[in-house]
């Protein structure tokens, strides 16, 4: 994925885990830290927004281990968390990152090339839903984002905020879809249709006008054909 997609999933990523971690989710620290860790594993592609940024380190990594291989794999993840523990990092800082680091595993995952999760072990695995740079990697992101908006502010209150902007006409009713989802159902009201549906059932409600009767002729008075001159 690209470095905008990546910074975007990181972020969403940490506003979905936060709350079920005991931190903060809307921080500027955390979600700096998220989008750090959603960049680093990058660190093994000189091109790379942060291989960019370290090019000594990016070079290094890219002639010993290759683009996509151990900073790729659950392998990288483990030993990063052990390190910051070790180092004394806490809580707050060391769960963004890894939950920034674990965000760019998944979103590698969507790609056709995927990734080797278990390195050293040659398997790749992937869930190729789009391609780096596609025009589906946007809509990806998207659904991440709408996601993590309605884990982080609650159901409720996005279709409040729906309801309130007159964005109904663009929304479904969004505690039908979360029940067929099967989620709970949200208390908030049904977003009321727009004027425009309220005037269209109006008129389907009114009966048909009726129509005009044409002019009766008196008897007699029915015009005669023309005859050839």
């Amino acid at each position: 994925m690209m470095v905008g997609s990546h910074v975007a999933l990181g972020a969403a990523s940490w506003l979905v885990v936060a709350p079920h971690l005991g931190q903060p989710a809307v921080g500027l620290v955390p979600l700096g830290l998220a989008v750090i860790g959603a960049l680093l594993p990058d660190i093994d592609h000189p091109k790379s927004w942060v291989g960019q940024r370290a090019r000594p380190l990016s070079t290094v990594c890219a002639m010993l281990l290759g683009h996509r291989g151990i900073t790729h794999s659950l392998f990288a993840v483990a030993v990063c968390t052990w390190l910051l523990v070790e180092h004394g990092f806490s809580e707050a800082t060391v769960a963004p990152l890894v939950v920034g680091y674990l965000s760019h595993l998944g979103g590698d995952l969507l790609t056709p090339r995927g990734l080797r999760l278990a390195w050293p072990l040659k398997g790749t695995w992937a869930l190729p839903i789009c391609r780096t740079g596609s025009a589906s990697e946007p809509l990806v992101v998207m659904v991440a984002l709408c996601c993590a908006i309605v884990a982080t502010v609650g159901l409720d209150r996005v279709q409040a905020t729906v309801r309130a902007t007159g964005l109904c006409r663009l929304v479904p009713d969004l505690p039908a879809i979360c029940q067929a989802l099967g989620g709970p159902p949200s208390k908030a009201q049904a977003c009321p249709p727009p004027a425009a549906v309220e005037r269209q059932r109006a008129r389907v409600a009114a009966p048909p006008p009726a129509r005009p009767r044409p002019p009766t002729r008196a008897a007699g008075s029915e015009p005669r054909p023309a005859t050839a001159g």
